[in-house]
């Protein structure tokens, strides 16, 4: 009876543990989001891999030139020469690349977007941006002879924009994130767009108590075709971090959901999404 009860005991432990291992796996496993977009990514702990634990395909980078280096920061990079965009993003990611097969998220097709916010002078920190990306070509989306090549990473550029010299590049490894207010501009020349943003109260001034304006929904909706029809995903940084506003957002065909809070917008949208398809 006894080496009964003791075998008995020593499977429960055994399926515990295998309980245990299976659950680790599958939380390594992270889902890609496609609409979250990792606002200010390195002010994480563990900048990228907090993003990617969490599956956003959308992640942001400050940098300033310092000393011919690319530093990685927000306001002051004093004292952070090892905090390089190379060695926080691109080479990290070229490692996950090829233990993926060639994408960041394995079975995942689309590229995943780093956004490069130039805070220095627009020109001369692209100008030494350009040789490290060609160093990453391979994996990097591309605009050749006329066509728009994708791979597993798209840089996009904001902050200070170095758009002349994008646009009269044949071939280049970046693109711009457009203001999303002069999308009805631009459109002959959307090769170099893949993405148009605008700060959420330049557009809505709705802090998300009560219901949406009509005028306010409506100008969003118009705004998001017009991105839409030049090919850009649309995105509006600074919102409020509030359930009710994505839903909104996302109803009005907003693309992108811009948050500091990974795990809460993670939750958020993979609900979303099991409840879509239980509607579908």
């Amino acid at each position: 009876m006894q080496l009964k009860r003791a075998g008995e005991h020593h499977l429960k432990l055994l399926l515990v543990l295998v309980l245990a291992v299976v659950q680790i796996n599958c939380s390594a496993q992270s889902t890609p989001l496609p609409n979250g977009f990792a606002h200010n990514d390195y002010c994480h702990k563990r900048p990228l891999y907090e993003a990617l634990e969490n599956g956003f395909t959308n992640i942001e980078a400050d940098i300033f030139l310092e000393d011919d280096n690319l530093v990685v920061a927000h306001v002051f990079p004093f004292f952070r020469e090892s905090r390089t965009l190379e060695r926080l993003y691109l080479k990290p990611l070229l490692e996950r690349i090829c233990k993926n097969n060639g994408r960041v998220y394995a079975g995942y097709d689309k590229p995943v977007i780093l956004m490069i916010d130039i805070k220095t002078g627009a020109n001369n920190t692209y100008e030494a941006l350009r040789p490290l990306l060609e160093k990453y070509r391979p994996m990097l989306s591309a605009y050749e002879n006329g066509k728009v090549v994708y791979r597993a990473v798209t840089v996009v550029l904001s902050g200070h924009k170095p758009y002349k010299l994008i646009e009269n590049e044949k071939n280049r490894l970046a693109f711009i994130d457009e203001d999303l207010h002069r999308v009805a501009r631009d459109t002959v020349i959307t090769n170099v767009f893949t993405m148009a943003s605008c700060k959420y109260s330049s557009l809505i001034k709705w802090n998300g108590l009560g219901v949406i304006p009509g005028v306010e929904r409506e100008k969003l909706i118009a705004f998001v075709a017009m991105a839409h029809k030049m090919g850009t995903k649309v995105r509006l940084w600074a919102s409020p971090e509030k359930k009710v506003v994505w839903d909104e957002l996302l109803s009005c065909g907003v693309d992108l959901i811009n948050t500091d809070q990974l795990p809460v917008l993670k939750s958020y949208l993979a609900a979303r999404t099991v409840t879509l398809a239980k509607a579908n």
